[in-house]
């Protein structure tokens, strides 16, 4: 059985997780369900929520050469 912690925290059973396929990392979303009751579910991927996901991939500058090289097509 669970507890809420002084910090609000709840760690999940392994076995919960595993019937349901989330895993350690993956963001999820808390919601009210009903009294008493939160539902627990993956978090959809947005694109304003993978906007800048890829941050510091590539050097500095180097997207704009890119752009330069296409005006130059």
């Amino acid at each position: 059985m669970a507890r809420i912690s002084s910090k609000n925290q709840v760690t999940i059973p392994v076995a919960a997780l595993e019937e349901v396929g989330l895993h350690a990392g993956e963001q999820v979303t808390i919601e009210p369900a009903s009294e008493g009751e939160l539902r627990i579910r993956r978090s959809a991927v947005t694109f304003e929520g993978a906007f800048g996901a890829l941050t510091g991939t590539y050097p500095a500058g180097y997207l704009e050469e890119l752009d330069a090289e296409d005006e130059l097509r």
